[in-house]
């Protein structure tokens, strides 16, 4: 039965699959490109500097559809009644920026136009999971491309990219506004205020670092839970529709009724991800813990 449904699942062009197990397998592997000894070498890649292809490629391709988009919103925009593009445009704006008052007590005008990029740009690259699981790696296959993952933010390295990015742009913001010792104060004197006179004193080192170790912790904690949270909800979400896509022909039933009900996911983990960069962001910002 397990042949069988391997079997029905690959198309024409495709590489004949001996097991359920290895046509899952097949999907899950990324387009991978590395060197070794001097060498270019695709999909045999194991060191940290393997570059996944075809995560980078889809990313920066919808990064462009994103730009286009509102690109072309901009320029047609007009002050008289808005036509309908211009109208659904106006409406995310119009979200997003409400998140950011909602969240983001600061004043950076950089805020609001980051937070609608990366709503935006995780929404795109989450709506590629919608797509039947074997139409445009079946489209590869036929130009050579023995593999292709479409949905880049199921891919660890490109969720923990943004997270990177979000916490680097949260330290660089907590040293320009609190300076490094007030950054510092931050890290050492809260949760637990050491003492300031008398015995306690001699306590106070031994606080000052148990502070600084517990908000290291969970300052080093947030872009891997950041970029976890991602990865893990559209990883699951994809391999529910591999093994949907198991059935053969009788796959597109089933993945309408599940990419239905995963549309709500997609759109709130890019939600999820947004809210959380305002937040980060915001206590930056905060000049009282």
């Amino acid at each position: 039965m397990e042949h069988e449904a391997a079997e029905e699942a690959a198309h024409a062009g495709w590489p004949h699959y001996e097991s359920a197990g290895e046509y899952i397998e097949h999907h899950l592997q990324n387009l991978q490109v590395c060197r070794d000894h001097g060498e270019w070498v695709w999909n045999h890649c194991s060191g940290f500097m393997t570059l996944n292809v075809d995560s980078m490629f889809f990313a920066v391709v919808l990064g462009v559809v994103f730009l286009w988009l509102f690109g072309r919103a901009a320029k047609r925009a007009t002050t008289g009644q808005p036509g309908k593009f211009q109208a659904f445009i106006e409406l995310i704006i119009d979200f997003v920026d409400g998140s950011v008052k909602d969240g983001f007590s600061g004043k950076n005008k950089v805020i609001a136009p980051l937070s609608l990029t990366i709503f935006i740009w995780v929404v795109l690259m989450n709506t590629m999971d919608l797509i039947p699981v074997d139409w445009l790696p079946a489209a590869g296959s036929m130009m050579g491309i023995s593999y292709m993952k479409v949905v880049p933010t199921t891919d660890i390295n490109v969720t923990f990219g943004l997270s990177i990015s979000v916490f680097l742009l949260t330290i660089y913001y907590s040293l320009k506004i609190k300076g490094p010792i007030g950054f510092l104060k931050e890290l050492t004197l809260n949760p637990i205020a050491p003492p300031t006179k008398g015995l306690g004193l001699l306590a106070a080192p031994f606080i000052i670092a148990f502070n600084f170790i517990l908000e290291g912790v969970a300052l080093i904690a947030r872009p891997v839970s950041h970029s976890l949270r991602l990865f893990g909800n559209m990883f699951a979400g994809e391999l529910i529709f591999i093994l949907i896509a198991l059935v053969g022909i009788w796959q597109l039933p089933l993945h309408f009724a599940w990419a239905v009900f995963h549309i709500l996911v997609v759109t709130l983990q890019a939600f999820v991800f947004m809210m959380l960069t305002i937040v980060y962001l915001n206590g930056a910002h905060a000049t009282e813990h």
